[in-house]
């Protein structure tokens, strides 16, 4: 089988031989270095017992070295159906351990795809990658079999996404994911790996839906939605957000603003006020 996948052409080769082109509209981005694309996927733990979701496989590049490094089994979701050519050859020479769901992953319900337990692993469209991060943690924090996430993000994004207290890209997403997972930059991705170039650099964020941080947290929703209003004026004093809180409780005064505010606070504070 390792060997009917390694006689494949180039993915770019692939790509011209079907006519194909990357889509702005669809936040395309693609993948050609082979060396790359299987440092992202030996990135995923202990992925030879792992059945692994890709989104937006595109031409396959990353597809393929899941499936070279050992992925039990990969079921790939792709919103363009012009890559099907591409993707069917791949399926072919994978023996049953690639299935690829032609549907937006928005709208996907992972639950009925047929796998227990999974990691996802994905080099995500920009355009939608924030939203789809975001509902996927919820979804662990709610039980989802969710054992890791290998993901690409934007490097500001991914800043974003592992920022402490304190630091300049903490916020929203910094602390929904402190909550509710471990996460760590395993590596940088330069704009010239991509066809075509993207304008910003990138980086392959590692995250591990934490059970113990789990437990301590109560409702996800009310997490959101106090970070999202107290993160929404971050540059107010706190007591100008939210007037008649007492902040001593906390061991705050109120002039503090969202940035100054650990992740166990927004938990404690979600379940006390909301």
């Amino acid at each position: 089988m390792t060997n009917k996948l390694q006689s494949l052409p180039p993915v770019s080769e692939m790509m011209r031989n079907a006519g194909l082109e990357p889509k702005r509209s669809l936040g395309q981005n693609f993948l050609f270095d082979l060396n790359l694309t299987g440092r992202i996927a030996r990135s995923v733990p202990d992925i030879e017992n792992t059945d692994v979701i890709e989104i937006g496989p595109g031409p396959g590049g990353l597809t393929r070295a899941l499936l070279l490094a050992g992925a039990r089994r990969v079921i790939a979701i792709e919103k363009d159906a012009t890559t099907a050519p591409i993707l069917d050859s791949i399926a072919a020479a994978a023996d049953g351990r690639l299935t690829v769901v032609y549907d937006d992953a928005l709208r996907v319900d992972f639950s009925a795809l047929g796998v227990r337990e999974y990691a996802i692993c994905s080099n995500l469209p920009y355009n939608v990658g924030t939203e789809l991060y975001t509902r996927w943690l919820i979804r662990a924090a709610h039980g989802e079999p969710i054992k890791s996430m290998t993901l690409m993000f934007q490097r500001e994004v991914a800043q974003r996404i592992t920022a402490k207290c304190g630091d300049e890209h903490y916020g929203r997403l910094a602390v929904l994911t402190s909550l509710i997972a471990d996460a760590r930059i395993l590596f940088d991705v330069p704009n010239t790996a991509f066809v075509p170039r993207p304008r910003v650099q990138s980086a392959v964020v590692g995250i591990i839906p934490n059970h113990d941080k789990i437990r301590m947290i109560n409702d996800v929703e009310k997490i959101e939605t106090i970070t999202a209003k107290l993160f929404g004026h971050r540059r107010k004093m706190i007591r100008g957000i939210m007037p008649g809180v007492d902040w001593a409780r906390y061991g705050l005064n109120g002039t503090e603003r969202a940035e100054d505010l650990h992740p166990e606070i927004f938990a404690q504070m979600a379940h006390d006020l909301l």
